[in-house]
């Protein structure tokens, strides 16, 4: 058996890559006629439970204990609507998305969304912001049934541009599928690695955009309300269409703030306009 000297052992150990803790949140909650009939919460996911406002559905918070996400975290969120009931799932803040070490694992966000029959749902989360060499892969996936309503928004910065920072190179790869009675009714997806300026600058690129948002309202009523969702995209770095009771609004600028305005702007109004809810969002987003 070799015996080697303690200060050459210690030296090999130093050598070696550490390992750094990573984070695996997780929450669930489901909304029942008579108020929230499953909670479940994992370190550093937490849900809050402010006063609902006046004509508002009973509201959730989701929260990211941790100050933001890095390589290999991962967070999940689970939200159920039982048949005939309501709510509304918002985040307290943006979420930050740190730089990834090139030997870690990428980020990964993941929502699901089930929505029952008569049940209508809210996903109204705030921006995330992905900062300059973070990979982060991001993952919306809604299942619904034909009588039930969902209106869900996210959207991304791509760097803080307020800061004096800049996203120049990383990955960001983040999709929606959406299910209306076991048949996938949408897919879509947004995939850039790499040289970020390059990438924005090529045909169907971002151009000059440093935020994009994407808001998804599902319901049979969906078609009466394209009109409404034309007039609250810009005409040259957004649109909307609609297909098979899906109503598709995308929004891009290049002041993250002005996007933030015009979500805020854009989600207010079609919440009212196809929820009948309050014209205003959540008090989180004003704090």
């Amino acid at each position: 058996m070799e015996h080697r000297p303690a200060s050459e052992l210690g030296s090999q150990r130093l050598a070696r890559p550490s390992w750094h803790q990573r984070i695996d949140g997780a929450a669930r909650i489901v909304f029942g006629v008579r108020g929230i009939s499953d909670l479940y919460q994992r370190a550093p996911c937490r849900l809050l439970f402010p006063a609902s406002e006046d004509g508002g559905f009973p509201e959730a918070v989701s929260i990211t204990t941790s100050g933001g996400l890095t390589g290999g975290d991962r967070i999940k969120l689970d939200i159920g609507i039982s048949p005939g009931s309501q709510g509304t799932v918002t985040t307290q803040a943006a979420e930050k998305l740190y730089r990834v070490l090139p030997e870690d694992r990428d980020i990964r966000i993941e929502t699901r969304i089930d929505v029952d029959d008569e049940g209508r749902c809210e996903w109204l989360a705030q921006e995330a912001i992905a900062f300059d060499r973070t990979r982060f892969r991001r993952r919306v996936e809604a299942r619904l049934k034909r009588s039930s309503r969902l209106l869900a928004v996210e959207s991304v910065v791509f760097g803080r541009i307020a800061m004096g920072e800049t996203f120049s190179s990383g990955l960001i790869h983040d999709e929606w599928r959406i299910w209306r009675d076991g048949r996938l009714l949408w897919a879509d997806g947004f995939h850039a690695d790499g040289d970020f300026k390059l990438l924005s600058a090529r045909p169907f690129g971002l151009g000059t955009a440093r935020a994009m948002a994407t808001l998804v309202y599902a319901g049979a009523d969906a078609a009466d309300h394209l009109d409404l969702a034309r007039t609250l995209a810009d005409p040259v770095s957004g649109g909307a269409t609609y297909l098979d009771g899906l109503l598709i609004l995308r929004l891009m600028d290049r002041d993250p703030q002005a996007l933030r305005a015009a979500v805020m702007r854009s989600a207010s109004a079609m919440r009212a306009a196809t929820l009948g809810l309050p014209a205003r969002l959540p008090a989180v987003w004003n704090c």
